[in-house]
C-alpha cells in the first residue's frame, strides 16, 4: 500500500515523509475496517480510497491560505484528515453531526496521534466559531450557496471558503449570494481519477 501510495504521490508530484505516508496508509486502513460496521463511505476498495479520498484531498493544500481550518460535514474526516497529516502546523476542526463519525474521528485520532485535529460534533449553524477561522473547507456540500449561508459565521474577516468540486460549477458560482465572490477556480489534477475536479475559493466582500 505504500508503495502504492509513493507511486501516486509521485505522479501529482507531491512530497510526504515516510511517517506522513504510514498515517496516510493506516487512516486508510482504519477506515477500511470501520467502514464495514459504519458505512462510512460507499469507496469499499482502499486501493481505490488512495486515489478517491487521500490523493482527492491533499492536492488542495497548496491553495490553503492561513493555519486554522474547519472541515464542515467532515462525514469520515474527509478532507480534514488527510490534510492534517500533511499540514503539521495547521489545525483541523472536523465537525459533523453524527455521533458514530466522530467516535470514528477520534479513534483515528488516538491511533494515528494526530495532535492538530478536533474531532467535534454539531450541525455547522450551532457551531460557534471563537475564534474565527482562517478557512471553511469542504467536500461534500449541496451548494455554494448552502454552504456560505449555512457558515457565514465561521470565517474571520480575511476568511476564505475553499469548497471541493466535481465539474466546474460555473451556474452556483453565478448564483452566489450577495456580498461574496469567487475568488479563484483551480482546476485540480488527480492522477488515477476519472472526472473533474476543481477547488474553488470564494471570499466575503469587504465593507
Amino acid at each position: 500500500m505504500i508503495n502504492r501510495l509513493t507511486s501516486l504521490l509521485q505522479a501529482a508530484n507531491i512530497s510526504l515523509s515516510d511517517q506522513q505516508k504510514q498515517q496516510l496508509v493506516a487512516y486508510v486502513g482504519l477506515l477500511d475496517k470501520w467502514n464495514k460496521a459504519y458505512n462510512l463511505t460507499s469507496v469499499r476498495d482502499p486501493q481505490q480510497m488512495l486515489v478517491r479520498h487521500i490523493l482527492d484531498s491533499i492536492v488542495v493544500a497548496p491553495q490553503l491560505i492561513g493555519s486554522r481550518f474547519i472541515d464542515v460535514g467532515t462525514g469520515p474526516g474527509l478532507p480534514g484528515i488527510p490534510l492534517a497529516i500533511v499540514m503539521p502546523d495547521a489545525h483541523f476542526t472536523l465537525l459533523d453531526s453524527l455521533g458514530k463519525r466522530v467516535r470514528f474521528l477520534r479513534q483515528v485520532q488516538h491511533e494515528l496521534g494526530l495532535t492538530n485535529i478536533t474531532p467535534v460534533q454539531s450541525r455547522v449553524e450551532d457551531f460557534p466559531a471563537e475564534p474565527p477561522f482562517d478557512g471553511v473547507i469542504s467536500r461534500a456540500f449541496a451548494s455554494l450557496t448552502d454552504m456560505v449561508n449555512w457558515c457565514h459565521h465561521l470565517p474571520g474577516t480575511e476568511g476564505r471558503f475553499f469548497a471541493l468540486k466535481g465539474v466546474r460549477p460555473d451556474d452556483e458560482i453565478a448564483s452566489l449570494p450577495a456580498g461574496y465572490h469567487c475568488d479563484a477556480v483551480v482546476k485540480l489534477q488527480i492522477p488515477q481519477l476519472e472526472g473533474d475536479r476543481h477547488l474553488v475559493i470564494i471570499r466575503q466582500h469587504q465593507a
